[in-house]
């Protein structure tokens, strides 16, 4: 192998190894464990945090960086919670396991997410924050009403939510004080998360 040749490897297995640590905490669903946060610690970290059903998702390799498998997700969107996204909303994720290739990561056509989504890395790759925890699928229960489930099934999510509001002069509402008292884990009515969700993004910083 030539020098000149040398090189050019070196610096595209650069490139890749700065696009995977710029995103290390932005990988996909099944990329590795992460420290449990809850519901306000994943909004504090969220960029974007949108209500939307799922339009498509494709694998590509990342434009820049030909090595790296990444999926690429347009939604359109019902409820934009923090952020600027409205209409179709698409973002690029990395792919970590070679299962998220094979199924979009779970981001099949039709299906409805919340998600809080990190901001997007200089190479314009994103995930949910806190990965499965911040990835809100919606379901119908066996009562036929809409309920919001993360990877973790939401266990310890509303755990120590609120605490710290009285310090910044505003407080949760009553409904949304009750189910943080109340819940212990498993699926949240979707409406009762979203709006939570709109109680900390507008609270005081």
């Amino acid at each position: 192998m030539s020098s000149v040749t040398l090189f050019r490897s070196l610096g595209r297995a650069s490139l890749i190894l700065a696009a995977l640590l710029s995103v290390a905490p932005a990988v996909a669903q099944r990329g590795g464990m992460t420290v449990p946060r809850n519901l306000e610690q994943l909004t504090d970290r969220a960029s974007d945090i949108v209500r939307g059903t799922v339009l498509s998702a494709r694998v590509e390799k990342h434009p820049d960086l030909g090595n790296l498998d990444t999926l690429v997700v347009t939604l359109r969107v019902t409820d934009a919670i923090k952020g600027t996204a409205s209409g179709t909303f698409t973002f690029r994720q990395y792919i970590w396991d070679i299962r998220d290739r094979e199924d979009a990561a779970g981001y099949l056509k039709g299906r409805e997410y919340v998600l809080l989504l990190n901001a997007s890395s200089r190479y314009g790759l994103t995930s949910p924050a806190g990965m499965e925890q911040g990835r809100f699928r919606i379901l119908h229960d066996a009562e036929g009403r809409q309920v919001a489930v993360n990877g973790r099934g939401n266990q310890s999510l509303l755990r120590g939510v609120g605490g710290g509001l009285a310090q910044k002069g505003t407080s949760l509402s009553p409904a949304s004080s009750l189910l943080v008292e109340k819940h212990q884990g498993g699926p949240i009515a979707a409406d009762d998360l979203v709006r939570l969700l709109r109680e900390l993004v507008r609270r005081p910083g």
